[in-house]
C-alpha cells in the first residue's frame, strides 16, 4: 500500500500545497514563509521519519495566524489521506520529551475521531513569532487529520524549547502510530478505524 498523499488548499489568504509520505526517512522541504513554523514541522519529520514537502504562500502582511492554520488543515487532510482505513497501523502513539529545561507530553490516537485537548497554551512572542498560533496548529491539525491530541507542558522556561519539545513530541508519538505492524485489519474493535 502506498502511503502518500497531497493535498492542495486555496482561500482568500493562504494557498498551501502539501506532499506527505509517512514510510520515509525524515525529509522535508518547507517554505511556508514563516521561518519558525518551517523549523517546527522539520522537527516533525525527522522525528516521525515521514517525507513532507510543504509551500505556502499566504497574507503575512496581517501576520501569520492564517498561513500557520492552512498549513496545518492541509498537512491533516495529507495525514488523514495517506492512512487510507488505517489497515495494519500501531494507531497510537506517546512522546515524554525533553529540550533542555523543557519536558513535554504528547499523545496521540489515529481514531477517527478529532479532538484537542491542550491546557496550557503558549503565549507571547517567540523571536517574531505569534506563540499562540501554536495551539492554533495544533487544534487544526487534529481536527483536519481526524485524530485525538493531547499535549502538557510538563516544564520549561524558554518558549522556544517548550514549543520545540511539544513539536518534537508529537513527531515522535505520530511516527509510532503511524508504523505498520500487521498486513491486514485494523486496531480496533469496531472493525473500522477511519
Amino acid at each position: 500500500m502506498n502511503r502518500t498523499a497531497r493535498v492542495q488548499r486555496t482561500t482568500e489568504e493562504v494557498t498551501v500545497d502539501v506532499q506527505l509520505g509517512l514510510d520515509g526517512s525524515g525529509n522535508a522541504k518547507i517554505q511556508t514563509g514563516v521561518g519558525f513554523l518551517d523549523h517546527m514541522l522539520c522537527l516533525v519529520a525527522q522525528r516521525a521519519g515521514i517525507d513532507v514537502d510543504i509551500t505556502a504562500q499566504g497574507d503575512l502582511d496581517v501576520g501569520e495566524h492564517h498561513t500557520v492554520e492552512d498549513v496545518a488543515i492541509a498537512l491533516g487532510e495529507a495525514l488523514d489521506t495517506a492512512l487510507g482505513d488505517g489497515t495494519g497501523i500501531r494507531r497510537y502513539g506517546s512522546s515524554l520529551l525533553p529540550m533542555d529545561e523543557s519536558l513535554a507530553l504528547v499523545a496521540i490516537d489515529l481514531s477517527g475521531r478529532a479532538h484537542t485537548a491542550f491546557p496550557t497554551p503558549l503565549d507571547g512572542r517567540i523571536g517574531n513569532f505569534d506563540a499562540q498560533c501554536i495551539g492554533e496548529f495544533f487544534f487544526a491539525f487534529a481536527r483536519a487529520g481526524r485524530l485525538t491530541l493531547h499535549l502538557r507542558l510538563l516544564a520549561g522556561e524558554n518558549r522556544h524549547h517548550q514549543a520545540e519539545a511539544l513539536f518534537k513530541g508529537l513527531g515522535m508519538a505520530l511516527g509510532q502510530a503511524i508504523e505498520r505492524v500487521s498486513e491486514t485489519g485494523v486496531p480496533s474493535t469496531k472493525g473500522v478505524l477511519r
